[in-house]
């Protein structure tokens, strides 16, 4: 397309295109590219002018072509579909009248730092560099679905959508998108959904101090999303759900100091995850559920006051915890599970304890997950676990038989200390003995010759049926702490 008429701004970018200079229109630092529907002719390009350059502009030999331009007001559409753009692209501070549309183009680089846009359009676009839009303000939808960009996406204080807006597309479309090194959006407002699931990211995914509200929706959509080392969102406020189903995050997921509210659904959902390292320290109370389910994670990072009422662990494995803290604090939060008794997750954090070296704290949680299961028994069941529950807390607590069985030894020694039983045969009757008595009552397996040659009478008779039937219990619940133990070793 041949350029007519250039007004006096199209003129000095026309000039300065083929030696890659920039043309500043800026007037001081507080120009505010919001207000540039209002900039006049002197600082106004027509987007028909920039394509033409972008695609078949003069190159000068020995020099660089590039399109740099800083605080022009753009009018009409910069339209670049399918187009093969050999120069960089940087377009700072500038007003857009229309959305550019760079879907299926190849570009160079493309940035947009602090401009102010209805919005960007750029599926399937390919670069050989990277891409920024920090610090811009853009009132819809930043389209770069598919995108394959061989450097960075800068997002940093990027302000996307409109506060309240209620249209439903996603303010960012980063979904199935090829990132080679990070994604940079420190400092993002969304007022609607982030888009990244399906994304492949090289580097690390940065969204510390992020804001994103989509409230009563899903703030970040970001299933499957693969990342090469990090995710960190310290900081973060989402007002939404965080949705990171399956996705892959090999070193750490960080949310530390973040506050995530989603009340009435879903908060976070990291189920069918595989990370390094999850990490909530000193983040707000979770407003929501969080959803774990099938997730795997060597190192799990989460105080017990972060976790919300209701919680989803059905799978969920995790190799260390952190903070270290008695069993104590951290079994509140099985009974929080949405699915109800979960023997697995009572398994896991014994698990856990037991890599900590706690061997203490594992039998703490495994007593707790009996105690827990009795509750889904039949009655009888229920009542013959509190039997071994109270003997020797189900073989967890083994001292605690042998404190039974001396105070019924006790008991049954100065009983019949007080009154001997008479002899079956005294003739034949050996001395009688009142310790070795009792035990011949209450330990059903050894004979020590008492019980058999004394047959006590009366209130006696009963104490020695009750020392008989105690004796039984406590043998019982004994072989069964001891075979729980050998099976736990």
């Amino acid at each position: 397309m041949e350029i007519t008429d250039p007004t006096p701004a199209e003129r000095r970018v026309l000039a300065a295109f083929p030696l890659g200079e920039g043309v500043d229109f800026l007037d001081g630092a507080d120009d505010d590219p919001s207000a540039g529907a209002a900039w006049g002719p002197e600082r106004t390009v027509r987007a028909e002018v920039l394509r033409t350059l972008l695609l078949d502009g003069p190159v000068r030999e020995g020099r660089i072509a590039g399109l740099k331009v800083t605080g022009a007001r753009i009018t009409g559409q910069l339209d670049l579909r399918y187009g093969t753009v050999a120069h960089p692209v940087r377009l700072r501070s500038c007003h857009f009248e229309q959305a550019p549309e760079l879907y299926g183009a190849q570009v160079r680089t493309l940035v947009l730092n602090g401009s102010v846009l209805p919005g960007l359009m750029a599926g399937a676009l390919r670069t050989e560099g990277s891409i920024g839009i920090v610090g811009c303000r853009v009132a819809g939808s930043v389209g770069l679905q598919g995108a394959k960009i061989s450097g960075a996406f800068f997002a940093d204080g990027a302000r996307l959508g409109v506060p309240g807006g209620t249209t439903g597309e996603p303010v960012l479309k980063l979904n199935h998108a090829e990132v080679a090194t990070d994604v940079w959006a420190a400092g993002l407002v969304a007022h609607g959904k982030v888009l990244m699931n399906g994304a492949t990211v090289g580097g690390q995914v940065n969204l510390n101090d992020a804001e994103l509200y989509a409230h009563g929706a899903t703030a970040l959509h970001a299933e499957t999303l693969v990342v090469g080392t990090d995710l960190h969102a310290m900081r973060l406020r989402a007002h939404g759900r965080v949705n990171l189903s399956g996705a892959r995050v090999p070193r750490q997921l960080e949310f530390a100091h973040a506050r995530l509210s989603n009340p009435g659904g879903q908060a976070l959902r990291v189920s069918s995850c595989v990370i390094g390292e999850l990490w909530l320290r000193d983040a707000a109370p979770v407003e929501g559920v969080v959803n774990m389910r099938r997730a795997q994670m060597d190192l799990l990072h989460v105080p017990p006051e972060v976790w919300p009422e209701r919680v989803s662990l059905d799978g969920l494995g995790y190799r260390a915890l952190t903070p270290h803290l008695p069993a104590e604090q951290r079994l509140p939060l099985l009974e929080r599970e949405t699915e109800g008794y979960l023997p697995y997750a009572y398994e896991q954090l014994a698990a856990a304890y037991r890599t900590a070296g706690d061997d203490a704290a594992a039998r703490t949680v495994q007593l707790a997950k009996l105690r827990r299961h009795r509750r889904t028994l039949p009655w009888y069941a229920r009542l013959w676990g509190h039997v071994q529950d109270a003997a020797v807390g189900y073989g967890f607590r083994p001292m605690r038989a042998a404190g039974w069985l001396l105070a019924l030894l006790c008991t049954g020694t100065l009983a019949f200390t007080l009154h001997h039983p008479p002899a079956l045969k005294p003739g034949e009757a050996p001395d009688f003995n009142p310790p070795f008595y009792t035990l011949d009552l209450l330990l059903p397996i050894i004979d020590f010759g008492q019980e058999g040659a004394f047959a006590p009478r009366g209130w006696y008779q009963w104490l020695s049926y009750l020392l008989i039937a105690t004796g039984w219990v406590l043998a019982t619940t004994i072989a069964a702490g001891i075979t729980r133990s050998l099976n736990r070793q």
